[in-house]
């Protein structure tokens, strides 16, 4: 996990040369998103840490990124989502989350997960999910088994009702 420095203040900010500033951060901006691709506010965040910038050259540098279709959170957080689906059988709730801490806003996150569960569906999520726990785990036995179950579903972010459910229809080992 990354730590993040304290935000550098304006005062302390060193801008001689502010073309080759821009430059810099371009430059800069370009190499972070080559790594991996991120948000608008993510990469602001990142590249406003160099004290060789400051916020009205990074806001320069995302508006050309955006003309070149460099930088578009709507696209982003369609693939991060549609990655995470298809990587790990994940709930709407944990994925809203890792789009949260990407920071992306909060209406693309919702358009973006109404698209993502309209093409796969929570439910056929959920049950790769059990099916999975279950080929690792087995069929939970005891009651603690069960508690220990149903919280893995819900920290991969599965509502909690669909989860109820989903635990009603396993298969009890006391009826066999």
């Amino acid at each position: 996990m990354r730590k993040y420095k304290k935000p550098i203040k304006d005062e302390d900010r060193v801008i001689k040369n502010p073309e080759r500033s821009k430059r810099k951060t371009f430059d800069r901006a370009v190499n972070l998103l080559t790594y991996k691709p991120r948000s608008i506010e993510e990469l602001r965040t990142r590249l406003l840490e160099k004290v060789w910038t400051n916020e009205e050259i990074v806001d320069e540098v995302i508006e050309k990124l955006k003309e070149y279709n460099y930088l578009n959170d709507e696209q982003f957080a369609t693939s991060f989502a549609s990655s995470k689906i298809r990587q790990k059988a994940i709930g709407k709730r944990r994925l809203q989350q890792d789009l949260y801490r990407k920071k992306v806003d909060k209406e693309t996150i919702e358009k973006v997960l109404e698209n993502a569960f309209e093409e796969t569906p929570e439910e056929e999520i959920i049950d790769r999910a059990i099916a999975k726990r279950l080929r690792i785990k087995g069929t939970p036995e005891t009651p603690n088994d069960k508690r220990n179950f149903f919280a893995y579903l819900m920290r991969q972010g599965f509502d909690y009702e669909l989860i109820r459910n989903k635990m009603n229809e396993l298969p009890n080992p006391e009826d066999e």
